[in-house]
């Protein structure tokens, strides 16, 4: 499995995305979605990753800038067939040593509160994430759960 950069608008990230953004209108109330669509990810404040094996997708992820200090992590996803393989610790691996490398302070992000979301919220906590406020433009939301990491 390589973890690399790599373009929102490919083929099959883009059905992938969508595949995501169905998901979190089935599970989140419209106030409370806050998945990024392939536009929104493709722009210089983000970088955007996959993990892929002989060229297959098996997962996506993001690191969006929001200050000097601080990103966050957005459009965590791995496809159906790829669940279970660790593609989602592999691209998080990725977007964790990334922040490092950039000198950021620290990492957050906004995940749902639903039992759909239960597997995210063990894999950010396993790699060391923990409950936060809302963040940059976030809001208090009951649907809405808030991580933080500071690195070291």
């Amino acid at each position: 499995m390589e973890v690399r950069i790599d373009d929102p608008r490919r083929d099959d990230v883009v059905a992938l995305l969508l595949e995501h953004l169905a998901d979190m209108r089935a599970t989140s109330p419209p106030e409370s979605i806050h998945a990024l669509d392939v536009d929104a990810l493709a722009v210089p404040a983000i970088t955007f990753v996959t993990a892929r094996e002989d060229g297959v997708l098996l997962g996506c992820g993001a690191l969006k800038a929001l200050d000097d200090d601080h990103a966050e992590i957005k459009s965590m996803r791995t496809t159906q067939a790829a669940r279970g393989r660790g593609v989602a610790g592999e691209v998080l691996g990725w977007l964790l040593a990334e922040a490092r490398a950039r000198g950021l302070a620290r990492v957050s992000l906004e995940t749902g509160t639903e039992d759909y979301f239960a597997p995210a919220h063990r894999l950010y906590l396993r790699h060391g994430f923990v409950d936060c406020g809302p963040f940059g433009d976030y809001v208090l939301d009951p649907h809405s759960r808030y991580l933080t990491m500071v690195l070291d």
